[in-house]
């Protein structure tokens, strides 16, 4: 008959064995599947090695962990029940209690690991996906990932400490109850903080305005010069530097995204040839378009929207061109230049604003 003794050395050997397959496995299946992904470099890829790295030690942790337990439990029962040792039932709450720390503890580190290369990976598929290459949305990714990854390890953190005090035989409840008062206190106290912040991670993750854009922020026109995650700094025409708070944005407009229009209204005198102005805008237009150092800022051809008002003896037409981002100032500038050379030229009356 096989000793009691062998069996219990067998199955705990056994355990192990089991707990090192599951390792390898999920090592092997975890490399695998970050080589399948499409990350933007290789660097980028070796990093989330690394950081899988860790997971995977962490979880191998945990699983000759919970292997190591199994096997202390089948030791002592067996043992129990020979009468040969018997450590009491203080000994036994102290193994099971350090167990159930280890375990939690274990468990808490995995998480946050795992939940730390999900957010890494979702940093590189944002970047990717807005712009290969573009460091400025390249540092705006790594700091949502940074607020996520710190919120993760927050909630993981509180939720451990809670289970390890419990653990501990410590009474929870007026912990619990001080935190709910102390957080609805500093709710009431910082919640314009707390609307800027979360405004400001919207704005940031969907790309609403970017440093060096030409934006209007609750009616106030300028150039981006700071997009941060609580504030707006805005620098106006006059050279004022103007700082919003995220969370008093009430209308933005982005007026360099993807293309612009540099628009002109024109006053022309009633008593002028209409047809006759339109179609020298038009050549005035073709001529900037075929002039090498315009011509590489257009995205197309000079529009003639056609007469916006009639007042005070005079009727506005405007035209417009459509042109590269952060362009659409100067090529105005110097289209109003050009149709004022060409009606004078002509003996038209324009008043160009």
């Amino acid at each position: 008959m096989l000793d009691p003794r062998v069996a219990v050395a067998a199955l705990v050997i056994l355990i192990f064995a089991v707990a090192a397959f599951i390792v390898r496995l999920l090592r092997s299946g975890l490399r695998r599947s970050i080589d399948a992904l499409d990350t933007i470099s290789a660097d980028n890829r070796a990093a989330v090695h690394r950081r899988a790295a860790r997971l995977v030690n962490a979880l191998a942790v945990l699983a000759y962990g919970i292997a190591a337990a199994i096997s202390m439990s089948l030791a002592v029962a067996r043992l129990d029940t020979s009468g040969r040792w018997d450590p009491g039932r203080i000994g036994r709450g102290v193994v099971v209690r350090g167990i159930n720390v280890a375990v939690i503890i274990v468990i808490g580190f995995v998480v946050v690991r795992a939940a730390h290369l999900a957010i890494e990976q979702f940093q590189y598929r944002l970047g990717d996906r807005r712009a290969r290459g573009d460091l400025e949305w390249q540092r705006r990714a790594a700091t949502l990932s940074g607020i996520l990854g710190s919120l993760v390890t927050s909630i993981v953190a509180f939720f451990a400490i809670l289970m390890l005090l419990r653990e501990l035989s410590i009474d929870v409840v007026p912990i619990l109850t001080g935190a709910g008062i102390a957080g609805l206190a500093i709710g009431f106290g910082a919640q314009n903080l707390v609307r800027d912040v979360i405004s400001g991670f919207f704005l940031i993750l969907e790309d609403q305005v970017r440093v060096g854009d030409l934006a209007r922020i609750n009616g106030v026109g300028g150039t981006v010069e700071e997009v941060n995650l609580r504030t707006i700094v805005l620098r106006d025409a006059e050279g004022a530097v103007q700082v919003f708070p995220n969370g008093t944005i009430t209308a933005l407009a982005n007026l360099s995204k993807q293309y612009a229009y540099a628009v002109v209204d024109v006053r022309i005198a009633y008593n002028e040839n209409m047809d006759r102005v339109l179609g020298t805008m038009r050549e005035v237009g073709a001529a900037m378009e075929h002039d090498p150092s315009w011509g590489a800022v257009l995205l197309g051809p000079l529009e003639v929207v056609g007469v916006e008002s009639l007042a005070d003896g005079f009727a506005t037409v405007r035209v417009k061109f459509k042109t590269m981002p952060l362009n659409q100032g100067k090529v105005a500038n110097e289209l109003r230049r050009r149709l004022m050379t060409t009606f004078v030229g002509r003996g038209i009356r324009p008043y160009a604003t």
